[in-house]
């Protein structure tokens, strides 16, 4: 069975570009543009492992991490952000974050981390 991904970023461009490149993988995407629609998804399907920004509209990516650990106590979370401030990333950690990449990555790299924190992908 697919290992099923939640995308959270605000860009459609970086969506679209993650999202072909997961499912190229072998992986099952969805997507939400912020953090309160990536709450929606998660509460209507919990997904294995979720990939979020940090700067987002409406919710960013640090309140989404907390939130979401409510709902999803041991699902791995990925950050995918321009930042890379150590107290954002001790910020990001401390609310539930699993690792944490710097934009741009290539989808390479994004599939040997997803591959790492989640088992049997």
């Amino acid at each position: 069975m697919k290992k099923h991904i939640l995308l959270v970023d605000d860009s459609a461009t970086m969506l679209m570009s993650l999202k072909s490149s997961l499912e190229i993988a072998g992986f099952e995407v969805s997507t939400a543009g912020d953090g309160v629609q990536a709450l929606e998804r998660i509460k209507a399907r919990k997904p294995d492992l979720m990939v979020t920004d940090i700067n987002m509209p409406r919710m960013d990516g640090l309140e989404l991490i907390r939130q979401a650990r409510t709902i999803m106590r041991f699902t791995p979370i990925l950050t995918l952000t321009t930042e890379s401030q150590q107290v954002k990333r001790d910020e990001a950690r401390r609310n539930g974050a699993s690792g944490w990449l710097v934009k741009p990555v290539a989808a390479a790299e994004l599939i040997k981390v997803i591959r790492q924190v989640l088992p049997g992908a």
